[in-house]
């Protein structure tokens, strides 16, 4: 059992499966007309954002108020941060509060870490610097299980920019624990040395998104983060779309029944075009509507009567 959920590495095959099956019950409350459990009744969640967001607050937002819980927002912006408050404090001003959950989305990666030891309550990894987001890979494991029927055996290609991407950690980390095979793909300034090696054993790397399209089950496309780039890591966005954006003709390379994934926000015309985010092979808007149900598994397992 764990007390937190700082990395996809925390869960073993499991307890991710319990919170997939969670997640498949959760979805279920979407399709009432009353979309409400009293499952948290009295908890306190305290969504902690230090980060802009917008899918990922409002998703663990709805969450909780659908789990009944009393929900408190959190922005870095306009409040005691913006006057040098450090996270320590916060933390303690939260805790005496009686959070019971804090989501937590942070610049710096290892922040949650050391969050989850200045609190009493549950810690939620909602994104740390480039390190990982363990929900955004539970829910793409969701849809890639729900779309494709399992997740054992899958061949995923992860594409673009992994070196600033949290989702693509956790994504490794995750899939490779549940039996899928992951492939890297981008240019080598954006994939860290021994990266793969590094997060799973078994896991590729490849240069040459042509190549690997044919033989895939799914293709995540990535952000190309280019606030968080200071250098120059490709000659211009027409090139990179050239050699690693998914068009049209490359969608058309895919196996028939694989799928196109994508976290959020887009870079249209970029890392993917309009015909591709918009096609039947894409999963973009169900992984949004997906993210409230498996966010809602965690934070039951986490704060309800079966912890993790």
């Amino acid at each position: 059992m764990i007390r937190h959920l700082l990395s996809a590495a925390d869960l073993d095959a499991a307890t991710a499966t319990q919170i997939l099956d969670t997640a498949a019950e959760m979805a279920t409350v979407a399709g009432r007309e009353v979309k409400k459990l009293p499952a948290l009744r009295g908890r306190t969640v305290v969504n902690l954002f230090y980060e802009d967001s917008t899918r990922t607050r409002i998703s663990f937002e709805a969450a909780a108020k659908r789990l009944s819980a009393d929900v408190i927002n959190f922005s870095a912006k306009g409040s005691s941060v913006a006057k040098g408050e450090s996270l320590k404090d916060t933390a303690l001003t939260l805790q005496a509060m009686g959070a019971d959950a804090v989501v937590v989305r942070h610049p710096a990666s290892g922040a949650p870490h050391r969050l989850a030891d200045w609190v009493d309550g549950s810690v939620v990894n909602a994104g740390d610097g480039t390190h990982e987001h363990p929900t955004q890979a539970l829910l793409d494991a969701y849809t890639m299980r729900s779309r494709l029927g399992r997740l054992a055996g899958l061949h995923v290609a992860v594409v673009g920019d992994v070196l600033h991407s949290r989702v693509a950690r956790s994504n490794v980390l995750l899939l490779s624990t549940l039996g899928a095979r992951v492939t890297l793909v981008g240019p080598p300034t954006l994939i860290p040395v021994d990266i793969a090696a590094a997060l799973a054993p078994g896991t590729d790397v490849s240069y040459d998104l042509d190549v690997v399209l044919p033989d895939v089950d799914v293709v995540m496309m990535l952000r190309v983060q280019r606030e968080r780039m200071k250098d120059s890591y490709f000659p211009s966005a027409r090139e990179y779309a050239r050699r690693y954006g998914l068009d049209g003709p490359r969608m058309r390379r895919l196996p028939e029944h694989a799928i196109v994934m994508h976290p959020g926000p887009m870079n249209r015309g970029m890392e993917i075009t309009p015909e591709v985010a918009d096609s039947p092979r894409s999963t973009i808007v169900e992984q949004v509507a997906n993210g409230v149900s498996v966010r809602m598994a965690v934070l039951y397992l986490l704060l309800g009567g079966n912890k993790l």
